[in-house]
C-alpha cells in the first residue's frame, strides 16, 4: 500500500474518532428477508457464483514447496491444487479418468503422484497419467488424452485462484482489478500457512459475510473482546469495482496525536478486511493474515461453512514460539505476545459465538417469515455495496432506498 494512502486512511480515522461520527453513505437501503430464505435465489447464487465463477482457494503459503498438494470440495466441484517440482501451480479435477474416483483424499500434504485408490491408475503432480495396471488387459488408452481433467488456475499476489469449470475464464488481474497492486505489496506469498478452521452455522452465506460489513456493533457486541484492542464507529473504506477495503482503527491511533506523520505505523494503529467478490474476505498481510472463505450449503440456504486459513510471517512463528502467553487475557494484552494457537483461536471464536451466534438469530427472523426486510444504516456502506454487487450480477433490481 503506497505511503500516501496509509496516511490518507489514519488522518480520516483520526477525524472521525476526534468528531465523534462514523463513515456517512448518505442513504439507507432496505434489505429484503427473502434474500436469505429463498430457495430459488440460492440455486441461483450456487450456479453463478461458486459452480461457474473464479474461486479463491488459498494463498501461497497453501502451498510451501514443490510437491505440496491441498483439496476443495465447496463449491461443487472437487479441486485438487498442486505445485509442481519447478514450483508451478496446477489446478485439476480430484477424479481419475477411468471411474471418477477421487485421487487425492487427505486435506493437504506432499506427493509426487497420486494413485487412484479402486484401479491404481496414477497420475503425477502435473496431471499427467503415469500408469494403468494390467493395460494389456484393459485395453488401449492414449495416456497423453487421459490426464486429470485441468482447471484454469493462477496464482497472483500470493493468491490461489481456481476456475471450477475446465472451459471458465480466469483473469486474475480483472478479478483484483485496481485493488490488486495493494494486495501485492502486502506480500502474502511469503506467510506461512499455520492451520485452518471450518465452522458450519445455520445462517445464510450473505448473512456470513455482513459479519464483515460495518463497524458499528464493534464497541457492543464485542466490548469485551475486539472491543479491547479496537475503536468501533470508525471506518475508512473504498470500493475497487466489486471488491473494496474496510480500515479500523486500533486503540494504538490515539498516540498518533503526538507524533509527527512520518513516524505514523499504519500497521499498528489499523486493522484491515479486503472483500473480493463473491465470497472472500482478506484480512491483515505484512505478518499475519487469515483467508476467510465463505460458501453456501447448496442444499440448505439457512446453512453455510466458512472455511478460516491463518497464515503468519516466519519471524512472527519464532517470536511467539519462545513465549509462553497463551491465554485469552494474554491476546488482548499490548504488552504480551500471545502463541499462534491463542491468537487464531480467539479470532475463529469471535466470529462463531458473537457474530454467527447474532447472524443465527436473524436467519430464525428471516425464515419465520414476519418481518419483510432489514434496514443497512447510512454508517454500513459495505454492506449496501456488498448486497448491490451480487444482486446487479444476478440481474435484479438494487436494493430500495428508505424514504
Amino acid at each position: 500500500m503506497q505511503r500516501n494512502t496509509q496516511l490518507s486512511i489514519l488522518r480520516e480515522l483520526q477525524r472521525q474518532l476526534r468528531d465523534r461520527v462514523n463513515i456517512d453513505a448518505g442513504v439507507q437501503y432496505r434489505n429484503p428477508a427473502s434474500s436469505y430464505t429463498c430457495p430459488d435465489l440460492a440455486r441461483k447464487e450456487w450456479e453463478t457464483f461458486f459452480r461457474n465463477h473464479p474461486q479463491v482457494i488459498g494463498l501461497s503459503g497453501d502451498l510451501p514447496q514443490p510437491g505440496s498438494f491441498m483439496v476443495a470440495d465447496d463449491f461443487g466441484v472437487p479441486v485438487l491444487a498442486t505445485r509442481d517440482r519447478d514450483g508451478a501451480f496446477h489446478a485439476f479435477l480430484n477424479s481419475c479418468r477411468h471411474r471418477g474416483v477421487r485421487v487425492a483424499n487427505a486435506p493437504r500434504g506432499t506427493a509426487g503422484s497420486f494413485m487412484c485408490p479402486f484401479h491404481h491408475w496414477s497420475y503425477a503432480n502435473t496431471g499427467d497419467l503415469l500408469n494403468v495396471p494390467r493395460a494389456a488387459d484393459f485395453g488401449p488408452i492414449d495416456k497423453s488424452c487421459h490426464g486429470l481433467v485441468r482447471l484454469p488456475a493462477e496464482e497472483k499476489c500470493g493468491l490461489l485462484i481456481v476456475h471450477p469449470q475446465p472451459d471458465g475464464e480466469l483473469n486474475s488481474a480483472e478479478l483484483l482489478g485496481d485493488l490488486g497492486p495493494e494486495i501485492d505489496s502486502w506480500n502474502f506469498d511469503s506467510l506461512v500457512y499455520t492451520g485452518e478452521t471450518v465452522l458450519r452455522n445455520d445462517l445464510n452465506w450473505k448473512l456470513a459475510n455482513d459479519t464483515f460489513g460495518e463497524t458499528y456493533h464493534f464497541g457492543r457486541l464485542h466490548k469485551d473482546t475486539l472491543g479491547k484492542l479496537f475503536h468501533g464507529d470508525a471506518l475508512a473504506y473504498q470500493e475497487f469495482g466489486r471488491n473494496h477495503r474496510f480500515v479500523w482503527a486500533t486503540k494504538n491511533i490515539d498516540a498518533l496525536q503526538d507524533l509527527p506523520e512520518e513516524e505514523w505505523d499504519y500497521s499498528q494503529s489499523t486493522g484491515w478486511i479486503y472483500y473480493l467478490f463473491p465470497n472472500i474476505q482478506l484480512t491483515g498481510g505484512a505478518s499475519d493474515a487469515n483467508l476467510i472463505k465463505i460458501y453456501p450449503d447448496a442444499d440448505n440456504p439457512g446453512r453455510s461453512i466458512t472455511r478460516v486459513h491463518h497464515y503468519f510471517s516466519a519471524e512472527i512463528i519464532a517470536t511467539a514460539a519462545a513465549q509462553d502467553a497463551t491465554t485469552k487475557e494474554d491476546v488482548y494484552n499490548p504488552n504480551r505476545t500471545p502463541s499462534i494457537s491463542a491468537v487464531s483461536e480467539i479470532f475463529d471464536s469471535t466470529i462463531e459465538q458473537e457474530d454467527y451466534l447474532m447472524g443465527e438469530t436473524t436467519q430464525k427472523t428471516a425464515e419465520a417469515g414476519l418481518v419483510k426486510e432489514f434496514i443497512f444504516g447510512r454508517n454500513e456502506p459495505a454492506l449496501h455495496h456488498y448486497h448491490n454487487t451480487y444482486r446487479e450480477a444476478l440481474n435484479l433490481p438494487p436494493l430500495e432506498p428508505v424514504d
